[in-house]
């Protein structure tokens, strides 16, 4: 270690041979430098492809160590040192040529390691490492920037700060394109355009005309600068733009460009005066008035691009023609103004006239109803004559309208209308007129509006089932309650019985069905002063066919021992179908029902306690039969007797 240590103190004080080459500013190709010192035994070369490069531009720094004597050394770390404005180029480090990965790098080196044998005198004696980077736009410009390398090997290290060589990034070239119109006007504006490339390129531009400045220095906006610029005199104008250059570009002249300025022609107006409308056959006045009026010349008037009879002269800047147009439709109207000595032409706006077919006369009939409630819609209907025409009806009341206007369909138009206050109103349907038809009006038509009669309701109540020959109620509610009026209730469309008198909103009728069957009832209210009739909804009431009345006799012993069976008998008159008989001692049956066979049931019963018992028998009734009770008959029961107690039905 202390030989190394000795090498790089050799090398410190040596000044060993140095070579810089081509540092100068804006050299247009690569311009190498290389420097060579000694450290010991070594010998090491230092060389950069190019010292003033442009931002943008790769850069190569290759480091050749050469043993020129001693013993054998292992270059194990080399670590070259650039400025922090390059940027390694990934993968571009080399040792004897050939690709070598970085051990590390950072914002102002990029370090390789391993281990190469360098040999005196004997192969391999020399070894290279190259490193190449992408010179960045922050780069300073002109300055020297440092390059150097630090190494460790085998037999020491090595740092040489400051060795080089340097690089001077060149300043980028720029050119100035100019961009003017080939003619101008005095007094007018025109824009002069400077384009600048590279389009980075920052700083102003200077127009000029010929030697003189035009206006002050534009600054540049993403390359380009442009100047709105008014000459004042006629004559050719020799046009450049001066680029004063920038941080980082050199400054660049356009060629010349030439504007021939003119003194113009005065400027003209031409306003076209026509009818928005003409009919087919009917002459129409075109008027073109040119400004300023002093203007000589003539106007030609068109029809799209159809000239309309021949020019006409101007008079005190006026001309006029009398049209008549053959066929109907849109006609776009122009005036051409030829121009004059001293003058420039000019052209109107272009006017639409619509020509059309004269109109047909129409006449409106308003068909309306004399009365009308307020607050009840009404149909108020427009016929317009003929048939035909198209376009819409505004009806009134009065000189107000009647909603909007409504579109006139196969010659009429209707329109549903609801008064909100009462009296007489005065009625007129308006017709607008449309394509080929002239608006009409009709004759006006009194509607007299009154208040009207307050609905009312009815409300019917019965009862859902009757019998023949008995009293059923019917029961009608009228709402809201009117101060009078009648109620009819109806079975279908027969009356039953005279109206009845409303009283505080009800009339009621007693009625009697005189036959079976199911009955449609409703109720009619007649209607009051300032109420409406009404009528119910229909109601069903069921009157069915009635039962048979029956009567039921029974038979029971007068006396009877406990524990003795004993017989009851029920005979039922008329004899009926079916139904059963349920006998009772007292209020508790006796058993369950007895079926009754042919009109009679029997049960054989036996009492378990003395005393005098109340015996009776109800029939359930049957379809068409009505149910029956008997008359009770009394038991009396003796407490002597024998045998089980119950009973046992059966129908004889």
């Amino acid at each position: 270690m202390s030989h190394a240590v000795m090498r790089r103190a050799v090398a410190a004080v040596s000044g060993a041979a140095l070579a810089v080459l081509g540092l100068g500013v804006g050299v247009a190709s690569a311009a190498p430098g290389s420097v060579t010192w000694d450290d010991g035994s070594e010998r090491i070369t230092r060389t950069i492809s190019d010292v003033t490069p442009a931002a943008g531009d790769i850069i190569t720094s290759t480091t050749a160590f050469d043993r020129t004597g001693g013993v054998v050394e292992y270059i194990q770390q080399v670590k070259d040192i650039h400025p922090p404005c390059l940027t390694y180029v990934e993968g571009s480090a080399k040792v004897d040529g050939s690709p070598r990965g970085l051990d590390s790098q950072g914002a102002d080196f990029a370090k390789v390691a391993g281990s190469w044998a360098l040999y005196p005198h004997i192969s391999p004696n020399l070894r290279t490492f190259e490193f190449s980077y992408k010179v960045g736009a922050d780069c300073a410009r002109g300055v020297p920037l440092m390059t150097t390398v630090h190494y460790s090997g085998t037999l020491g290290s090595g740092t040489y700060d400051g060795k080089g060589p340097t690089v001077s990034v060149s300043e980028t070239a720029t050119t100035t394109a100019l961009t003017v119109p080939a003619t101008a006007n005095v007094g007018a504006a025109v824009e002069l355009k400077a384009t600048v490339a590279p389009a980075a390129a920052g700083g102003t531009v200077q127009f000029k005309d010929g030697a003189a400045n035009i206006g002050g220095p534009v600054t540049l906006n993403a390359g380009v600068a442009t100047l709105s610029h008014t000459f004042d005199a006629a004559g050719a104008k020799s046009i450049t733009a001066v680029y004063s250059g920038g941080a980082g570009f050199t400054g660049s002249t356009s060629a010349a460009a030439t504007v021939t300025v003119s003194v113009p022609d005065a400027a003209t107006t031409t306003t076209l005066t026509v009818p928005a409308t003409a009919n087919v056959g009917a002459a129409v006045e075109l008027k073109a008035t040119v400004a300023p009026a002093a203007a000589a010349g003539t106007v030609q008037f068109k029809d799209g691009v159809a000239n309309i009879g021949g020019p006409v002269t101007l008079n005190a800047g006026v001309a006029t023609l009398s049209h008549t147009f053959d066929a109907a439709g849109a006609k776009s109207i122009t005036a051409v103004y030829s121009g004059g000595a001293g003058f420039t032409g000019s052209t109107s706006a272009a006017a639409s006239v619509t020509v059309s077919v004269a109109d047909v006369a129409t006449s409106t009939q308003l068909t309306v109803p004399a009365t009308a409630n307020v607050g009840a819609a009404v149909e108020l209907k427009a016929t317009v004559a003929p048939a035909a025409a198209a376009g819409t009806v505004q009806f009134k009341d009065g000189a107000a309208n009647i909603g909007g206007p409504v579109v006139v369909n196969g010659g009429v138009a209707t329109l549903s209308h609801t008064f909100d206050a009462a009296g007489a109103k005065s009625i007129t349907a308006v017709y607008s007129g449309g394509a080929g038809f002239t608006g009409s009006t009709s004759a006006a038509a009194t509607v007299t509006v009154s208040v009207a009669d307050v609905a009312t309701s009815t409300q019917l109540t019965v009862p859902a089932t009757a019998f023949v020959g008995a009293p059923a109620e019917l029961k009608a509610t009228v709402s809201p309650a009117p101060a009078g009026g009648t109620v009819q209730f109806k079975n279908g469309d027969l009356a039953l019985g005279a109206p009845v008198n409303v009283v505080d909103g009800k009339a009621v009728l007693s009625h009697t069905f005189a036959a079976a069957g199911s009955h449609a009832i409703s109720a009619v209210f007649s209607g009051a002063p300032g109420f409406l009739g009404s009528t119910s909804a229909v109601q069903s009431v069921s009157v069915p066919v009635p039962d048979v009345v029956t009567s039921i006799v029974l038979t029971a012993p007068a006396t009877a021992d406990r524990g003795v069976v004993v017989e009851f008998s029920a005979v039922v008159s008329p004899t009926p179908n079916g139904g059963t008989v349920q006998f009772k001692d007292g209020s508790t049956p006796i058993g369950g029902p007895v079926n009754v066979v042919d009109g009679k049931a029997k049960l054989s019963h036996t009492f378990d306690s003395p005393g005098a018992h109340s015996i009776s028998a109800t029939y359930s009734g049957f379809a068409g039969f009505s149910g029956a009770g008997s008359q009770a008959s009394t038991v009396t029961v003796a407490g002597a007797g024998g045998g089980s107690v119950g009973s046992s039905q059966f129908g004889s």
